[in-house]
């Protein structure tokens, strides 16, 4: 599967990554979004919510499960960080979310059976205090194409 892997030494670094890979984005994909805790997972939906057109607050849904944002196209951000999987019941409570949106998902490990087919997968991992590592895979390697001239020391994988 074809990924780039970019460091990123600030937080609006992180955003903008997010944003140049949000641009490819359109209603119906879904990016899972995993790492540890202060990873910069919210951070990076951020800075794709950004490039979507949402100039609502961006705050992460660990405590409400999702928020929907109105932009240029609707954005859904879901956490699933409380769940350890997902039984009918709770898919029918997030499937709405998934309608008419592009989707991130937080913590997506708990509904890795369950949960719409991604476009993107991202990871983020600490690599020193301030910088992060910040993965991403996809099927399509067009959707990479943009991040690879991000960062002149950039990693590709196959």
């Amino acid at each position: 599967m074809p990924s780039v892997e970019v460091e990123t030494s600030s937080p609006a670094e992180t955003e903008d990554l997010a944003g140049q890979l949000a641009g490819r984005l359109a209603v119906g994909d879904v990016v899972l979004v995993s790492g540890e805790l202060g990873a910069g997972k919210t951070t990076f939906v951020r800075g794709a919510c950004r490039a979507l057109g949402v100039t609502a607050r961006v705050t992460s849904p660990t405590f409400t499960i999702g928020h929907r944002y109105a932009g240029a196209v609707d954005v859904s951000h879901l956490d699933l960080y409380r769940f350890r999987g997902l039984s009918a019941a709770e898919w029918g409570d997030l499937e709405p979310y998934f309608e008419d949106a592009v989707v991130f998902v937080e913590w997506p490990e708990a509904g890795v059976d369950a949960l719409p087919p991604p476009r993107a997968r991202v990871r983020l991992e600490h690599v020193a205090r301030d910088v992060r590592l910040v993965a991403v895979d996809a099927d399509d390697d067009t959707l990479l194409q943009g991040l690879a001239s991000a960062d002149p020391g950039l990693r590709h994988g196959d």
